[in-house]
């Protein structure tokens, strides 16, 4: 690896210390009785609400329609994520100071499993909260789930849900991005040496093995 490609690796390793102060996500909903809008942030080890009592607010009427009430410390993924974050960033400080390239490809590969992994197990959270319903709720709806989008803005009844990255998920994507982009520069920079490599050794006379006619020696 090229040093600029260490110093970029090693920055962006230290740059990801900064999801563990921001949120990752956010979830707001809007509905003509809230027209101020609840909504919900998720980091990488709580969930809170955009305001002091969104939560509270979110789980009172999601008892009503007959969801669980989110309840953060019942989640074992909000315990497990900040380890793996710092599994990631150690992992990327070793690969900057390794300088070489598989390490470099290895984090790169492990880096983009676990953001899908993440993005997965968020639409099965999301799913179960909003399919799993208590079936002597006060309101029910045939047919109706609540599952909020993990991308975008979908109509829950009354409701109009969007979710989208928060600061540390922009920070998150960025990352992952850079380090893409490092291995894939690193690895077209290592087939262009292979083939210069190549060429050379083609072109080296001392390799070359065929036999020479014209100037031979006779015998008698």
């Amino acid at each position: 690896m090229r040093r600029s490609s260490r110093i970029a690796v090693a920055a962006v390793s230290l740059l990801l210390l900064a999801v563990y102060v921001t949120p990752l996500w956010r979830i707001e909903l809007i509905a003509p009785q809230y027209p101020e809008g609840l909504g919900l942030r998720i980091w990488v080890n709580q969930i809170t609400g955009l305001k002091p009592n969104d939560l509270n607010s979110i789980n009172g009427l999601n008892h009503y329609i007959g969801m669980r009430a989110i309840e953060p410390d019942a989640i074992p993924e909000l315990r497990l994520m900040p380890r793996l974050l710092a599994c990631a960033i150690v992992a990327g400080l070793l690969v900057a100071i390794l300088g070489r390239r598989g390490p470099l490809y290895g984090w790169a590969a492990l880096f983009t499993v676990g953001a899908v992994a993440g993005l997965g197990d968020f639409w099965k959270w999301g799913y179960e909260y909003g399919h799993r319903l208590d079936q002597h709720a006060a309101i029910k709806v045939p047919g109706m789930s609540y599952q909020p989008p993990v991308v975008g803005s979908k109509q829950l009844l009354n409701f109009h849900a969007t979710s989208w990255p928060d600061v540390g998920g922009w920070i998150a994507i960025g990352a992952l991005a850079c380090v893409i982009v490092v291995a894939v520069i690193e690895w077209r920079r290592a087939r262009h040496a292979s083939a210069l490599a190549a060429r050379g050794r083609s072109s080296d006379p001392g390799l070359d093995l065929t036999p020479r006619l014209g100037v031979q020696g006779h015998d008698g």
